[in-house]
């Protein structure tokens, strides 16, 4: 790379980290750049996976006074994006881009829709709940355990826009803040994250000068994101999500 390549590869991977901490689809911004700079679809995937781990830490970290309280349902739900990442990280060394880039923008279309009904379907859910006198799982049940799951496959195969649809499934699903859903959200990306990311050093290629710039910038932008995150309401934090979703949308459309 050059010195304005790895530059940019460091902006990126800065604004990577901050944007996935506040909502998710870091990837939409290093991704481009990498392939930019000459790299191979896959190398650049691999590369961004492994770059974005202490990102993803740093967010986590970011957000841990609203982890409190929560260590049993992260504990449940990151088993489920441990084997989801996993699973991800396999296909995408076995299956052609093809299968997964024709449902990627079906999916974060559904997570935007889900994300904008939130409010409705949670008010309705425990209006529910009130006539049946069933209470909340505090863990979102099965439901959620097994599409989280299944947002994780995706994660570990691309990354860009599972943190819209964490949320989304979690705001319906979990009776909670969005900022205490966000901060779950960052720890089950850095499961998926550094999961793919331990897969890939052993079975695929990947470029060392964009890991290691895209990790170091990552790493400020968690925090970054994490300062500007916690400072959102719930409905500013919502619009921000679909601003950023259908920024996602078109552009993996345009792909």
């Amino acid at each position: 790379m050059t010195t304005w390549e790895m530059l940019a590869v460091f902006v990126a991977g800065t604004s990577a980290g901050t944007i996935n901490t506040i909502v998710g689809s870091g990837t939409l911004i290093t991704f481009p750049v990498l392939l930019a700079t000459g790299l191979p679809p896959v190398t650049a995937t691999v590369s961004n996976a492994l770059g974005l781990i202490p990102g993803s830490i740093s967010g986590a970290i970011g957000y841990r006074k609203e982890l409190t309280g929560q260590s049993r349902r992260v504990l449940k739900l990151a088993i489920g994006a441990l084997i989801g990442g996993l699973t991800g990280a396999t296909l995408l060394l076995a299956l052609p881009s093809t299968a997964f880039e024709t449902i990627v923008p079906i999916l974060v279309t559904l997570a935007l829709v889900l994300v904008i009904l939130q409010p409705r379907i949670s008010k309705a859910v425990q209006r529910r709940r009130e006539h049946t006198s069933t209470p909340a799982r505090h863990d979102g049940g099965p439901l959620l355990f097994v599409g989280l799951m299944l947002a994780s496959v995706y994660g570990g195969y691309f990354t860009a826009a599972q943190g819209i649809i964490y949320l989304s499934l979690m705001g319906m699903l979990l009776d909670d803040t969005m900022q205490r859903l966000n901060a779950v959200k960052n720890v089950l990306a850095a499961v998926v994250n550094s999961i793919a990311a331990l897969f890939f050093l052993f079975v695929a290629d990947f470029n060392w000068t964009a890991v290691v710039l895209i990790a170091v910038g990552s790493a400020l932008g968690g925090q970054i994101g994490a300062k500007i995150g916690r400072r959102l309401s719930p409905t500013v934090l919502r619009i921000l999500i679909v601003a950023v979703g259908t920024v996602a949308i078109v552009q993996l459309l345009l792909r």
